[in-house]
């Protein structure tokens, strides 16, 4: 029996690495065979991934929570009240917006579920779906499973990555109901500046379209670079939603806490299906998460030590021949050009197998990202230990260029 003539068009392509070989590093186990075998993985957008990295005012209050016991039960499925008190105070101060806790924000079980379930209220089978390439993987599969078609917009290293409306322009069509954007960008760690930010939303109000924006990295922001959230932008609020995380600003990936905010007309219908869809976070982990939102110093903290590592980087990535960096705005990843080495696969594969190093290729990230490598600079608590994996890394590329005679 073909059992995938009986599934969903949008889902029955799919290919979790079972019979096929997959080249995310999310999909199917293959992360937890080659950490069986140590190796480095800096593939996974997971701050000092492997090591510990709850800060000590976080783990004494979720044991404290356990010994007492409440955390077996459920909280509220749209997220619990504490924890989105803490949220709103957090996006006022980042933003200004008065944000209502009540009305404005929903908890989600991490912002991948956040960033499908921000997108389900506005898509009908057929809309077009404008995301920008080169950027995360899940914006240009979400449409897709859920019965849109994914338009590419592509932006270009030598724009710095920044967005150029005129691409949008070429591409809008009656079907056109909404742009996805990851801001600052993933992978290319790119801040939008407040001048593509504006044009975009200007093109977005007078095509009536819904901006949909990921805001996972939105934490550190390196050189002074200004930060403008589109939700800000006059004429936003109401036909958008902003989706964030703790993960990659606190570092607390595997507490699974994601959450959305925007417009109470549109909240209202996430509240009304939270139950159904996205069930209710981690009741121990949202504990978690209020602790962390309240200790400023451990953000602080990490900035710090997120953009020592991010100096590291960049005068390690930027001595490889051939190679082309780009400028690390934000975050924890460096995106490097190596299509004058190979491939994204071709290139990836050999610092697998000759530095024992595991690192995402770019075609994943769209058509824009093959030629293409992106790295987790950020994983690692020890900056030494991270700075070897580095080496490594180099040190493959310049033994690919060697064996191929490059130069």
């Amino acid at each position: 029996m073909n059992i995938k003539k009986k599934m969903n068009q949008n889902f029955k392509n799919l290919n979790g690495g079972l019979f096929e070989e997959v080249s995310k590093a999310d999909v199917g186990d293959g992360v937890s065979k080659l950490l069986e075998k140590g190796v480095d993985i800096m593939a996974w957008a997971d701050p000092f991934f492997p090591d510990p990295s709850i800060p000590d005012s976080v783990k004494q209050v979720m044991v404290q929570a356990i010994e007492k016991g409440f955390p077996s039960h459920y909280s509220m499925p749209i997220g619990d009240f504490e924890l989105r008190c803490e949220i709103a105070k957090k996006i006022n101060k980042r933003t200004g917006l008065d944000i209502n806790p009540s009305r404005n924000v929903i908890v989600t079980p991490g912002s991948d579920s956040g960033l499908i379930f921000s997108m389900m209220p506005f898509i009908n089978e057929g809309d077009e779906i404008m995301v920008i390439d080169p950027s995360y993987p899940s914006n240009f599969l979400n449409p897709t499973l859920l019965g849109g078609v994914t338009v590419p917009v592509p932006i270009f290293k030598e724009d710095n990555y920044q967005i150029n409306i005129k691409e949008f322009e070429k591409r809008l069509t009656e079907k056109t109901k909404m742009i996805v954007i990851t801001h600052p960008n993933n992978p290319t760690t790119t801040v939008f500046r407040k001048k593509s930010i504006e044009e975009l939303c200007e093109f977005i109000i007078k095509n009536d379209l819904i901006l949909i924006s990921d805001q996972a990295f939105e934490d550190h922001i390196y050189d002074n670079i200004e930060f403008v959230s589109p939700a800000t932008i006059e004429g936003m609020w109401e036909r958008m939603l902003t989706v964030c995380s703790i993960s990659k600003g606190i570092g607390l990936s595997g507490f699974r806490i994601g959450y959305v905010y925007g417009s109470d007309k549109i909240i209202d219908v996430l509240y009304g299906s939270a139950v159904n869809i996205i069930g209710a976070a981690a009741t121990i982990t949202s504990i978690g998460a209020i602790a962390a939102l309240k200790d400023e110093e451990h953000l602080k903290d990490m900035y710090t030590r997120l953009e020592r590592r991010k100096k590291i980087a960049e005068e390690i990535f930027s001595s490889i021949p051939l190679v082309d960096l780009t400028p690390i705005e934000s975050g924890i990843l460096t995106w490097i050009d190596v299509s004058k080495v190979g491939t994204s696969k071709e290139v990836a594969k050999f610092i697998l197998e000759k530095g024992n190093v595991l690192v995402n290729e770019g075609s994943p990230y769209g058509k824009n990202g093959e030629g293409h490598l992106r790295i987790v600079t950020g994983c690692f608590k020890s900056d030494e230990d991270a700075k070897n994996a580095f080496i490594k890394i180099k040190n493959s590329i310049i033994e690919l260029i060697e064996k191929k005679n490059l130069i």
